[in-house]
């Protein structure tokens, strides 16, 4: 009963907030206008990240007990929105987003002491580890995760149904295999981003009322899905892991694969690996003739398909080395049939 009040809190937070702020949006100029890239009706409201956090912020305060690493979460949440939020508005550059961000993730690591420093026994001999290092690590991969959520962000419902997947997938692990690990956070953010998906996607929703995510939503569920990953496989407070280390990258699979792939096609034609195309997954599959909304659901069903192998692997066990192989084996099946069989945008050939 006391979960299903502070689920009702976050999910009723989080609408409140997008009632509040859809008039006020166009006014502090937080919309998106159509461009060559951003094909859309009309300027849209860039409000759902900011609604997502302010539903998880309000029923994490007032029903997860508070600690240094629940409390840096949050503060560090905040940060990332509000920088986000500036970019929405303002159209920050790509190096002033990277330290913004590279400060974000310095805060949360160093604050919290909790990192990225064992990887399993990914090489199927003892574990790999590499120690303070991993400090380090955990802040770069804080980066490639909210530079990967910001990229996958490009049609409707994509990055809320791809943080929805990623996010209810570790609340199931830790469900399964940690009998010391609260699930609530992860259920927290899951419910506060329904309301943001029925304002974004819903056919029901009435016209004019349409709202993205914005950097600051997808910057804010890059940083959530790797803390929540580091927390899951390196283990929260005196608490064990939830699961391996290999088995995030199962869970992230699509986000991860479509950012390396973009980017080496970017440095292969001897571009910055951080500008902004038309090269996603997304824009290929509307390319080759899906309908944005058969564009969502593959993509989606990729995501819960690859989720699903990571659950089911560490649930019964597989080999380590087995997983890793399978997801390279799965990363060049990804991009051989990206390059081989799908229409790319010219540029990318």
């Amino acid at each position: 009963m006391f979960d299903l009040i502070a689920l009702s809190i976050a999910f009723l937070s989080s609408i409140l907030t997008i009632k509040v702020l859809l008039p006020l949006a166009p006014h502090i100029g937080l919309i998106d206008v159509p461009n060559e890239r951003k094909r859309h009706d009309g300027a849209i409201p860039l409000i759902g990240g900011i609604s997502i956090f302010t539903g998880v912020l309000i029923a994490a305060s007032l029903f997860i007990e508070q600690s240094q690493i629940i409390n840096l979460y949050l503060i560090s949440s905040a940060l990332i929105v509000f920088i986000g939020t500036l970019d929405d508005i303002y159209d920050l550059s790509v190096l002033s987003r990277i330290v913004f961000q590279g400060i974000v993730a310095s805060i949360l690591v160093f604050g919290a002491g909790k990192y990225i420093s064992g990887f399993g026994a990914i090489f199927g001999g003892g574990e790999v580890t590499i120690g303070v290092y991993g400090m380090i690590f955990t802040v770069l991969a804080v980066i490639a995760a909210i530079n990967a959520f910001n990229m996958v962000d490009g049609i409707d419902g994509l990055a809320g149904s791809m943080s929805i997947i990623t996010i209810g997938s570790i609340a199931i692990l830790t469900a399964l295999n940690s009998a010391s690990q609260d699930v609530l956070l992860p259920l927290l953010i899951v419910v506060s981003t329904i309301p943001y998906l029925f304002y974004n996607v819903s056919t029901r929703n009435p016209r004019g009322k349409k709202i993205f995510m914005g950097d600051a939503g997808s910057m804010y569920m890059g940083l959530t899905v790797i803390w929540l990953l580091t927390l899951g496989t390196q283990g929260a407070g005196n608490s064990e892991a939830s699961f391996r280390p290999v088995t995030a990258l199962w869970l992230i699979a699509v986000p991860l694969m479509d950012m390396f792939a973009i980017m080496y096609r970017r440095i292969n034609k001897g571009e910055s690996p951080f500008k902004a195309d038309n090269g996603h997954i997304h824009h290929i599959c509307l390319a080759n003739g899906f309908s944005p909304r058969q564009t969502l659901w593959l993509i989606s069903f990729l995501s819960i398909s690859c989720a699903t192998i990571g659950i089911a692997g560490d649930y019964y066990q597989v080999n380590e080395l087995v997983m890793l192989l399978g997801f390279l084996a799965t990363f060049c099946v990804y991009t051989t049939v990206l390059q081989k069989h799908c229409v790319i945008p010219k540029r990318f050939v």
